[in-house]
């Protein structure tokens, strides 16, 4: 009895130093590296008309430039409208810099540098907006397209997306140029009127034009992630997210075809059954989750400034991995982070109700991190399917994620550095950009591709993207017109 009572007093002695050891590991790895934040002192900020400013941004918002990628006429006249207005805006910034534009409707500026040497970069917005979804309408504080000014703030769709970006370059370079600022490298501004409907008119090109120049560009810099505030768990101060990574683009077109015939007498396998059965596979079979490139980067620049116990979980994923990722599974926004994403968006199939389709079709679409392509989700696919009478196809516009800028890069230096500069009381990360922009088509022209839109988001202000209620705050828009400024000043002067 003596010997069993020392065996158990040896185990939980044993038990108790493996807890203090394992603890103590924790603690190490979370508190061994301090904040990897840039320490800079924060800007004074410039003096901004941030009257004049709102109210050139809210006429703007006037012009439905609504594209659509089947009728691209729709939104001509409201784009040729809209450029009108961009050079009535800004004289001076016209009369430094050459306009040009590119296949018909989108537009190149060259504000040409001194030092020939230096390689140029382009600052990237687009022209157009999304629709309103039908019968929200009415749903609106204010009417999405009259560009109204109240509470503080500048309503209406395109405020937000893309617009706020577009005119806040505009502004910064216009008051710039009043000043005699003259650029050492050159600047592009380039703002395509499609990136709602795949960029590839506008941005694509302007892109093969660049090209055909023997343009390289250092970096170009687009709309992206935000500065969020109360989003993340367990960060107490907003999040700055530039994104130096982008997923790609798969919409994967399965059709099943069968006998037609008359429903009265239908056979074991249907196209409709088929495609039913393939499509709950892939439902079933999602691809893996995982924390790897950019996302674990985020982590690891994030864990220092996280309260203390999401400071040991972001420090220790060796441990909290799974635990993470259940949690990060939850929802949609925080599980597209870590997984190529399974959508099924389109289906069709007959046409009558007593009467077997011979076809059945359906489109799904994946959004690839980087290290899957087009290739790899198709091999996916066909294996989880497991069905030779169920053909695949692509789609026009899919691409494989564009390459990772690294964070040790000069371009993402300045740009965390201009980012900390006025807005002194954020936190710096890299991270994933998980919707497409236009940056990826000047990936053969640039050496590094940064998103980031200097925008402030809550999670109430994140359903307004592409949704109802569509604002800017005045504010914001004055810091985004700074932003601008000094990131040109710092990259450029």
């Amino acid at each position: 009895m003596r010997r069993l009572v020392r065996v158990i007093r040896n185990l939980v002695a044993v038990l108790v130093i493996a807890t203090l050891l394992l603890a103590g590991g924790l603690a190490f790895n979370a508190f061994r590296h301090g904040s990897q934040q840039l320490q800079v002192a924060a800007l004074p900020p410039v003096q901004v008309d941030e009257a004049g400013a709102a109210k050139r941004l809210s006429e703007a918002i006037r012009f439905r430039t609504i594209s659509n990628f089947l009728n691209p006429e729709q939104d001509a006249a409201a784009l040729a409208a809209l450029q009108a207005h961009i050079v009535a805006s800004f004289p001076a910034f016209h009369g430094a810099a050459k306009r040009e534009v590119v296949n018909g409707k989108s537009l190149l500026y060259s504000w040409e540098g001194s030092d020939p040497a230096q390689k140029p970069f382009a600052l990237l917005a687009h022209q157009d907006v999304v629709p309103i979804a039908p019968k929200t309408e009415q749903d609106w504080q204010q009417p999405p397209f009259d560009g109204v000014i109240a509470d503080g703030f500048v309503w209406g769709r395109g405020s937000w997306d893309d617009k706020g970006n577009l005119y806040s370059m505009l502004e910064a370079a216009e008051a710039m140029a009043k000043q005699g600022f003259k650029p050492k490298r050159t600047i592009y501004f380039a703002f395509g009127h499609d990136e709602e409907v795949s960029g590839l008119r506008g941005a694509g090109a302007i892109a093969k034009l660049l090209a055909s120049r023997a343009v390289k560009l250092d970096f170009v810099l687009d709309e992206g992630l935000l500065i969020t505030d109360g989003i993340m768990t367990g960060l107490p101060k907003p999040a700055a997210l530039i994104g130096v990574a982008e997923k790609g683009y798969a919409t994967l077109v399965l059709t099943a075809r069968a006998t037609p015939g008359h429903s009265s007498m239908p056979p074991r396998e249907t196209a409709i059954g088929m495609m039913s059965a393939a499509l709950s596979h892939l439902e079933d079979h999602r691809l893996p989750m995982q924390i790897r490139g950019t996302v674990a980067e985020m982590f690891d620049t994030l864990a220092p400034e996280m309260s203390p116990i999401n400071r040991v979980v972001l420090s220790n994923l060796w441990l909290f991995k799974p635990l993470l990722l259940r949690e990060f599974e939850k929802t949609g926004p925080t599980e597209a982070m870590v997984r190529t994403t399974t959508a099924l968006t389109i289906f069709n199939a007959g046409d009558k109700d007593n009467v077997l389709p011979g076809v059945a079709e359906a489109s799904v679409n994946f959004r690839l991190v980087p290290g899957d392509t087009q290739a790899s989700i198709t091999d996916h696919v066909r294996a989880t399917i497991a069905n030779d009478r169920i053909a695949i196809g692509g789609s026009e516009g899919n691409f494989d994620p564009p390459p990772v800028t690294g964070t040790k890069s000069v371009a993402y230096r300045q740009l965390n550095q201009t980012i900390r500069e006025v807005f002194p009381d954020v936190v710096v990360a890299p991270g994933l950009m998980v919707a497409a922009t236009d940056s990826r088509h000047y990936a053969a022209i640039a050496d590094n591709i940064l998103r980031f839109s200097p925008v402030r988001a809550t999670s109430e202000d994140l359903k307004r993207f592409h949704g109802t209620n569509e604002r800017l705050s005045i504010k914001n828009y004055a810091d985004m017109i700074r932003f601008y400024r000094r990131l040109i000043e710092t990259t450029a002067g």
